[in-house]
């Protein structure tokens, strides 16, 4: 079994001077965190509009696959139709739900 050996090295007086000064320094110039908590609230808020609208977007775009994919399915007789189908359209849904409920989550 090892033993560990911890020497600690002695500061000078200079350096506990300048140390303490540096520690005093960033508390005087500390900022307000409420602040800049608001701020950053106030910058993501700004970007909802155009995260729903990408969100709707993206939706559009997977039904209109997910359509074509159950359309091919269908014309080839394959029995998972139905399985497909509602896979496709619960995605979508949810992709609806998901956006609508975080906008009226957040209140924008």
């Amino acid at each position: 079994m090892r033993k560990w050996n911890w020497k600690f090295k002695k500061f000078s007086p200079e350096t506990l001077v300048i140390l303490t000064v540096l520690l005093l320094n960033e508390g005087i110039y500390a900022q307000d965190g409420i602040a800049g908590i608001n701020e950053a609230n106030q910058q993501v808020r700004s970007y909802f509009d155009a995260g729903t609208q990408l969100m709707y977007a993206i939706g559009a775009i997977l039904g209109l696959i997910g359509a074509v994919k159950v359309y091919q399915k269908w014309n080839a007789g394959d029995p998972d139709t139905g399985k497909v189908a509602a896979a496709w359209f619960g995605s979508c849904v949810f992709l609806v739900v998901v956006t609508t409920v975080i906008q009226s989550f957040f209140g924008v």
